[in-house]
């Protein structure tokens, strides 16, 4: 079969096609070699960082706390009983306290509502004997302890104003006197209640 004419325009016309396509084909190519030139060209680096979590604590020394000893017999109208008790916040964060009473009514003489407590700071005068002249700052002034009248703030969620606050690792001494008023008539003799002293901490933290 002989040649085709290289001077024959269907000769060049399908030349032309043919480098048109392979022309076409070549320029499809491209975007995609530099894609994989630029892919493998780039300059890259990355960092990565660790953080730990944990949550702190709140806790009430509860020894201390239970060394407060009030109980007493043979008490007489005019007679008091004091006793310091030290709140020790040994959490690892600040805390916000409140102490609230409950008092019983067993033998319904309501001796109860004839009792006071009055809760003070540390002394003034000798803060190393901490209750022996009960002039530190009054806390609590002188109330009744009725079912549940007593009280040092609120342990509701959030700062009630009489709420005492205590950092990490510090500590308080308070003074607490319970009180059976002179006046206190006959009625009352042999009489008995029990008083529990309830203290509630919280965060102060994300808490206001």
């Amino acid at each position: 079969m002989a040649n085709p004419d290289p001077r024959d325009p269907r000769a060049r016309r399908r030349r032309r096609r043919r480098f048109l396509a392979l022309l076409l084909f070549l320029l499809l190519l491209i975007p995609s070699i530099g894609t994989s030139v630029l892919t493998f060209a780039l300059f890259t680096d990355q960092e990565t960082v660790a953080a730990d979590f944990t949550t702190g604590t709140i806790i009430l020394d509860a020894v201390k706390i239970d060394a407060l000893v009030l109980t007493t017999t043979a008490l007489m109208p005019g007679d008091t009983i004091t006793d310091d008790v030290v709140v020790e916040n040994d959490g690892t964060a600040q805390l916000r306290w409140a102490m609230t009473t409950a008092s019983t009514n067993a033998d319904s003489k309501a001796l109860r509502d004839a009792l006071t407590l009055t809760v003070k700071t540390i002394d003034a005068t000798t803060p190393l004997v901490p209750c022996d002249n009960f002039d530190g700052t009054t806390v609590l002034a002188a109330t009744v302890l009725g079912a549940s009248t007593a009280a040092i703030g609120d342990p509701s969620p959030g700062d009630q104003g009489a709420d005492r606050v205590l950092n990490a690792g510090a500590n308080e001494t308070l003074c607490f006197r319970v009180t059976l008023p002179s006046g206190t008539g006959n009625a009352y003799q042999g009489a008995t209640t029990t008083t529990t002293f309830t203290f509630d901490a919280e965060q102060t933290s994300s808490n206001p």
